[in-house]
């Protein structure tokens, strides 16, 4: 018998990715549509690891079932390691994946150190309160221009230098394999694999 896992996110490409590296640990994912737990959980945490866990959290008490999810972004060392938590609403709601990085672009000008790590981290959340935990990150820099159409968000201006190309110009096997959430996907499906005892 396979376990349900609620997976907090509306993104059908991360439901994807996450069903197929649970799969092998007999684990059933699906939406918080799936199983009428559709919140909205306000992300009000100072680092990712506190946002995904209050995402986990409240999702896993709506649902009555496990929960997993995950909260990411770009940390850019000039910015003081901005936009970070806020990556995603990075200029105002009103902003693209586009008017983001280009307002990125903007606020770098003129700065010579281009250092930046993605970061993500995932939490789960069972029903009895125990909880698991992993984190991964991308070590890399801000490009000058964006490069390349693959991916979403920044992937266009983060630079990889041992690849000598952008996350937007990578495939999405390449990028998966030294993605920031490939790390943590599967450090966390390790840790999962060994409390499930599988």
């Amino acid at each position: 018998m396979s376990e349900k896992f609620v997976l907090a996110t509306h993104n059908p490409k991360k439901l994807e990715e996450m069903r197929e590296i649970l799969s092998r640990l007999g684990v059933e994912v699906v939406s918080p549509a799936d199983v009428g737990a559709e919140i909205e959980v306000e992300e009000t945490g100072s680092t990712f690891a506190e946002n995904a866990m209050l995402k986990a959290k409240a999702i896993s008490e709506a649902a009555k079932l496990p929960a997993i999810a995950d909260d990411s972004g770009l940390c850019v060392d000039a910015l003081n390691g901005g936009p970070g938590v806020y990556s995603a609403r990075y200029g105002g709601e009103e902003l693209d994946d586009r008017g983001r990085y280009m307002l990125l672009l903007n606020n770098m000008r003129g700065q010579t150190t281009r250092a930046a790590h993605f970061a993500c981290a995932i939490a789960c959340v069972f029903p009895n309160g125990e909880t698991l935990t992993a984190e991964g990150r991308c070590d890399g820099a801000v490009a000058f221009a964006p490069i390349g159409t693959g991916g979403f968000g920044y992937d266009p201006v983060f630079l990889v230098p041992e690849k000598g190309k952008t996350f937007g110009q990578l495939s999405p096997e390449e990028k998966h394999a030294i993605s920031h959430r490939g790390k943590a996907l599967a450090a966390f499906a390790e840790k999962l694999g060994t409390y499930l005892g599988r």
